[in-house]
């Protein structure tokens, strides 16, 4: 299994990192976890636009997700080669709503629903291509979902946009690489149930016994040292923070 991380700033793009946009491949398929702003166009460095095999939006606010509206239109408006066949697209319920409307001017009311295959996303466990996931609602003002994906014994999770939540203590148990959000400082934010600091982060990882961690979702008004420190303060594993274009092979 192959992570790349194709964005990771938090709230809004910075000038070096797209929004949250992860993607994780197996056996030659293509999982996309999140698409947020600018995620679209830093994808096809990594990844042709048509190549992708599906995509998970772990909740809908606009830094996870509005670049699908993007990706509608390179789907629903090609023209060499023909319409798109619908690509399986996981979400919370509405997902196919909040597209719609924050586009704004689809052809139809289901126009969206003619190149995405819309799925809604409950705490389960189900498969992806080759993958086996594990879904759980995790603290955040919106529905919003932590994933856990598995392939040939190998465990990736991904905490999505969260305050402190025993669901993804429970996810990321020993899991191989947990890519965990750090928007907040320690010590300077504190709002329940809307995003992690570094040390909170670092003590989920320790709980969990994940075996490395990677920082994500820092917004660009954050010093992400600071929570780099915090984090290893708590965290005795290998700690990192997430980079436009790195890679882990799992």
């Amino acid at each position: 299994m192959k992570l790349t991380v194709v964005g990771c700033s938090g709230s809004f793009p910075s000038a070096e990192s797209a929004c949250s946009s992860y993607l994780v491949e197996a056996d030659g398929f293509r999982l996309l976890l999140d698409m947020g702003n600018g995620a679209l166009g830093e994808l096809q460095r990594h990844c042709g636009l048509y190549d992708l095999d599906a995509i998970f939006l772990s909740h809908l606010h606009a830094d996870h997700c509005i670049d699908m509206c993007a990706y509608f239109v390179a789907r629903y408006y090609r023209h060499d080669g023909g319409r798109c066949a619908p690509l399986p697209v996981y979400g919370p319920e509405g997902t196919e709503h909040r597209l719609t409307t924050a586009y704004g001017d689809t052809p139809s009311a289901s126009s969206m629903s003619e190149v995405f295959d819309f799925h809604t996303v409950k705490p389960s466990t189900f498969e992806i291509g080759p993958f086996t996931v594990h879904t759980e609602r995790v603290a955040h003002p919106v529905e919003a979902y932590a994933i856990r994906v598995e392939h040939d014994g190998r465990s990736l999770v991904y905490s999505g946009d969260t305050g402190v939540s025993p669901a993804l203590d429970e996810l990321a148990r020993d899991a191989d690489l947990f890519l965990c959000e750090a928007a907040f400082t320690h010590g300077k934010e504190s709002i329940p149930d809307l995003h992690l600091n570094g040390r909170e982060a670092g003590e989920i990882a320790a709980r969990a016994q994940a075996r490395r961690l990677v920082l994500t979702h820092i917004p660009p008004w954050t010093d992400p040292q600071i929570n780099l420190a915090d984090a290893r303060a708590v965290y005795d594993g290998p700690v990192e923070l997430a980079a436009p274009g790195t890679t882990y092979e799992l």
